[in-house]
C-alpha cells in the first residue's frame, strides 16, 4: 500500500479564534520582544515600571499566577493536548513559546511526508537502531525479548543422553514431576561460575517441590574432572551433561552459557532466559533485584504461564548460534504440534466461555473450523497484529508481537489444509487453564464500575462510559494493571483515562487524553492487563477518577457486564516514571469521498527520553498510521508501520528494548482515512469528517509512552 504525501496539521490556514489565536493567545511574549522571555523557575514578568503589571495573554490564561497554565484553566482539551510539549499535565510559556515559533515554521516550511514504506539510508527498525554507547551501556544485564523469537510455547525434543554420573536423561519424555529446567553452565566462564551456587541452591529447593533440574555444558574445552569438581563445590545433585560437540545445545537452541529453559509437566516450552539479574557482563551486584527465573517457576507450580517468558542471557556466547531449532516431529499432528501453536497464539481468546466466537482447544473445533482459519490466516486477520517488518528487519523489535512465526505458520496451514491428523494424546500440552485469579499476581486494591451495563442479544450498542472513584488519600505508583469484564464474550475493547481531582471532560471526550494523566490503560482479548518492568511505574495521584470507555459486542445471548480494575503499586519510589503523551491532530478534515486521505501531527522531544510503547488511534474510516522519528540532524526513521489499520483492534505496539531519543528530535505521527463508499465501515460517505469522540467522527492520535532517563523521583 503506497499513501501520498501528508499534509502537516499545522500549515493550514485557521482563524484567528481557531488555533492561531489559542496559540497566539498563550505563546504572545515570543513575538512582543525579551520582557516576555521565559525565565528558569517560570515565574510571572515582572511588573513595569510607573503603574502596575500589564497582564500579558499567558497570564490571563494563567489564573492562579504560577507559572503553569492547566487543562482546566485553559478549558480547550484538545489545544491543551497539543501544546503540552513534555506532556507533564501543564503548559508553560516556554512550551506556548515553542508553539507559536513551530506553528510560524511550519506553515513556512510544511514538506509532505515521506510515501509510505521510503526510508532514508540511514533508517532502520526500533530494533535494528545503532544505539548510542555511553558507559552504563556497556554493562549488560538481561532484557526481555520477545517470546516468539525463542520458541516459548513449543514442544522440547531433544534425544537422550548419558550424565556424568551414568545415568541416562531422555529429554523427549515428558517431565515426572511438575516440569523440566535445563540450564547451561561452564567451568571456564566466569558468569557461569558465579552462578553455579545459586544454581546449586534452585536446584534443591526446586527438585523437591516437583522440578527436574539438568545441567548442559556446551564448552568443548570444559573437562569432565573440572566439571564433576564445580558440580560438586556447588552443591549439584542434578544431572549434568558435557555436550563437547555441541549437538545438544544445537537441538536446545542455546545462545549462552548461563541460558535457562523451563518447560511444564508436558515438556512445552514456558520460559526461556536469565537466571536472574545479580551477574551479568561488566557488573556484579550483592543480590538480585529481578528473577526471571524464579518467577516462571512460581507461574507454572500455581499452574499457569509466566507474565515474562523470554529474556537475553549475558553469559559467553555458543558456538550454536542460539538459532531456535523447529519441534522434531515426524508427522505433524493436532497433539504434537498444532495444538501447541494454538495454545500460544489463539487459545487465548478462543477457549470455552472467553471473547472469541468458538474454542480452538479440541482437534474436533479446530477442524470443523479449519477453513474459516485458513482465510484469517492467510489474510493476516489473525492472529490480530498488524504492525508492518521492515525488508531489513530480522527480528521483531515488539515484545508483545503476537504475529505467527514463519514455521508455526506454515504447519498450521498444511494441517489445516491437509486430512488433519489427530495424533497421540500422550503428546499434547496440558489443558489450557483460563486464569481464575488476577495475572498480575494479586492486587493491592481493585475497583469495580458503580453498576452493571445490560447488553442485548443482539444489535449495535454505542459506547458506554463510565467513572470509578478511587478515594485514594494517598499519591500512588502503579507497577501493574489488569483489566476483568464479567462477561469477556461481550467486551471488545476497553480504554482508561486517568483524571486528577478537580479535572473534567471536556470538547473532544476521553480519546484526546484530556487531563493531567490521560490515557491509563487499555483491555483488548489477549492483551488484557500490563505488568511494568522493574523500576518503572506510572503515578496514580490522591483522588484520582477513573474514565472508562467500553465497546460492548452483542454476540447472541442477553447478560450483563460489571467491569473491575486492579492495580498493584510499587512499595517505594521507582527509578522511572513512565509518562505518555498524545501526538493528535484535532483540527483534521476529511473530504467527502476521499478513500485516501493524509493527516499529520507532531511533536518536539524537549530533553532526551526512551520510548517504550506506541498507540495508534482512529475510529471506523481509519485506514492506515505510522509514527516517525526524525532525528536533530533532520533524517527520519519509522518507528511503527501499520498500513492496515483495523479500529476493531487497538493495539498496543511494546518496545522490547526501549528507544534512545535525544533532545532536538521530533515524533511525527501520520495518518491515513477512508472516507469513500469502497469503505464498507463508513457511516456515511457523502460528508466532510472532523474531529469528535463518536465512531462516526474521528480521530487522529497517536499515544507514546516513554521516560526520561534522567528523571529523579
Amino acid at each position: 500500500m503506497t499513501h501520498g504525501g501528508a499534509r502537516r496539521w499545522v500549515g493550514r490556514g485557521c482563524s484567528r479564534t481557531g488555533l492561531l489565536g489559542w496559540v497566539v493567545g498563550l505563546a504572545f511574549a515570543a513575538s512582543a520582544g525579551p520582557a516576555f522571555a521565559q525565565d528558569a523557575t517560570n515565574k510571572p514578568p515582572a511588573r513595569r515600571e510607573g503603574g502596575g503589571r500589564r497582564q500579558d495573554p499567558f497570564e490571563r490564561y494563567d489564573k492562579d499566577g504560577d507559572g503553569r497554565v492547566t487543562a482546566l484553566e485553559l478549558n480547550n482539551p484538545a489545544m491543551f493536548l497539543w501544546l503540552d510539549r513534555n506532556g507533564d499535565g501543564s503548559i508553560t510559556r516556554q512550551e506556548a513559546t515553542e508553539a507559536l515559533t513551530e506553528f510560524g515554521a511550519e506553515r513556512r516550511w510544511a514538506r509532505p511526508a515521506r510515501p509510505q514504506g521510503a526510508r532514508s539510508s540511514e533508517e532502520g527498525s526500533p530494533g535494528g537502531a545503532k544505539a548510542r554507547v555511553d558507559a552504563k551501556e556497556a554493562k549488560e544485564a538481561f532484557m526481555p525479548v520477545p517470546a516468539r523469537e525463542l520458541g516459548v510455547g513449543r514442544w522440547l525434543r531433544a534425544g537422550t543422553w548419558k550424565a556424568l554420573d551414568g545415568r541416562m536423561v531422555d529429554l523427549d519424555v515428558r517431565p515426572q514431576g511438575k516440569g523440566r529446567v535445563v540450564v547451561a553452565t561452564s567451568t571456564s566462564c566466569p558468569l557461569s561460575r558465579k552462578y553455579a551456587p545459586a544454581l546449586g541452591r534452585l536446584s534443591a529447593e526446586w527438585s523437591a517441590r516437583g522440578f527436574e533440574f539438568v545441567h548442559v555444558a556446551a564448552v568443548d574445552s570444559d573437562t569432565e574432572a573440572d566439571l564433576r569438581s564445580m558440580a560438586a563445590e556447588a552443591g549439584w545433585k542434578s544431572a549434568v551433561l558435557r555436550d563437547a560437540t555441541g549437538g545438544l545445545a544445537r537441538k536446545l537452541g542455546l545462545r549462552s552459557t548461563t541460558e535457562a529453559i523451563v518447560t511444564d509437566a508436558a515438556g512445552t516450552v514456558v520460559y526461556r532466559g536469565a537466571v536472574d539479574d545479580q551477574y551479568g557482563l561488566g557488573y556484579s551486584r550483592a543480590e538480585a533485584r529481578e528473577k526471571p527465573l524464579v518467577r516462571a517457576l512460581e507461574a507454572v507450580d500455581r499452574g499457569e504461564r509466566p507474565v515474562l517468558a523470554a529474556t537475553t542471557a549475558p553469559g559467553c556466547d555458543l558456538e550454536s548460534g542460539g538459532s531456535v531449532p523447529a519441534p522434531a516431529v515426524a508427522e505433524v499432528t493436532f497433539h504434537n504440534r498444532v495444538s501447541r501453536i494454538l495454545q500460544t497464539h489463539c487459545v487465548e481468546c478462543h477457549h470455552a466461555g472467553g471473547p472469541a466466537p468458538f474454542e480452538l482447544e479440541t482437534h474436533g473445533s479446530a477442524s470443523s473450523h479449519a477453513r474459516a482459519m485458513i482465510k484469517q490466516v492467510e489474510r493476516g486477520a489473525m492472529p490480530p497484529w498488524f504492525a508492518a517488518r521492515a525488508k531489513d528487519e530480522a527480528h521483531t523489535p515488539w515484545i508483545n508481537d503476537r504475529s505467527l512465526p514463519e514455521d508455526d505458520k506454515r504447519d498450521l496451514l498444511a494441517w489445516l489444509a491437509g486430512p488433519r491428523p489427530e495424533g497421540n494424546p500422550a503428546e499434547a500440552p496440558l489443558p489450557f487453564r483460563s486464569p481464575g485469579d488476577w495475572m498480575i499476581g494479586k492486587p493491592d486494591v481493585v475497583y469495580a464500575l458503580p453498576k452493571a451495563f445490560s447488553i442485548p442479544a443482539d444489535g449495535v450498542m454505542p459506547y458506554q462510559k463510565a467513572t470509578i472513584e478511587t478515594a485514594l488519600s494517598e499519591d500512588k505508583w502503579v507497577t501493574a494493571v489488569e483489566i476483568r469484564p464479567t462477561a469477556k464474550a461481550a467486551v471488545h475493547h476497553v480504554l482508561v483515562f486517568a483524571r486528577p481531582p478537580g479535572q473534567r471532560a471536556r470538547g473532544s471526550g476521553d480519546d484526546s487524553g484530556d487531563g493531567t494523566i490521560g490515557f491509563f490503560a487499555a483491555y483488548v482479548p489477549g492483551n488484557t492487563f500490563q505488568v511494568y518492568p522493574e523500576g518503572f511505574a506510572k503515578p496514580l495521584p490522591a483522588g484520582t477518577r477513573l474514565r472508562f470507555q467500553i465497546h460492548y459486542t452483542p454476540y447472541g445471548t442477553a447478560t450483563n457486564d460489571q467491569m473491575q480494575i486492579a492495580f498493584r503499586f510499587a512499595t517505594q519510589p521507582p527509578r522511572h516514571r513512565i509518562h505518555v503523551v498524545g501526538i493528535a491532530n484535532p483540527m483534521l478534515r476529511i473530504p467527502p469521498g476521499a478513500a485516501n486521505h493524509p493527516e499529520s501531527a507532531s511533536l518536539p522531544v524537549p530533553r532526551e527520553a526512551r520510548v517504550l510503547a506506541l498507540m495508534p488511534h482512529m475510529h471506523v474510516r481509519g485506514k492506515a498510521f505510522r509514527f516517525d522519528w526524525i532525528n536533530p540532524e533532520g533524517t527520519s526513521r519509522t518507528l511503527l508501520d501499520v498500513p492496515r489499520y483495523d479500529f476493531n483492534w487497538q493495539l498496543s505496539y511494546r518496545l522490547a528494548q526501549p528507544l534512545q531519543v535525544p533532545s532536538g528530535s521530533r515524533l511525527r505521527a501520520t495518518a491515513w482515512f477512508d472516507n469513500s463508499d469502497g469503505n464498507p465501515a463508513n457511516p456515511d460517505p457523502s460528508r466532510e469528517v472532523r474531529w469528535g469522540e463518536q465512531t462516526f467522527e474521528e480521530m487522529m492520535l497517536g499515544y507514546v509512552e516513554y521516560y526520561f532517563p534522567d528523571e529523579g523521583i
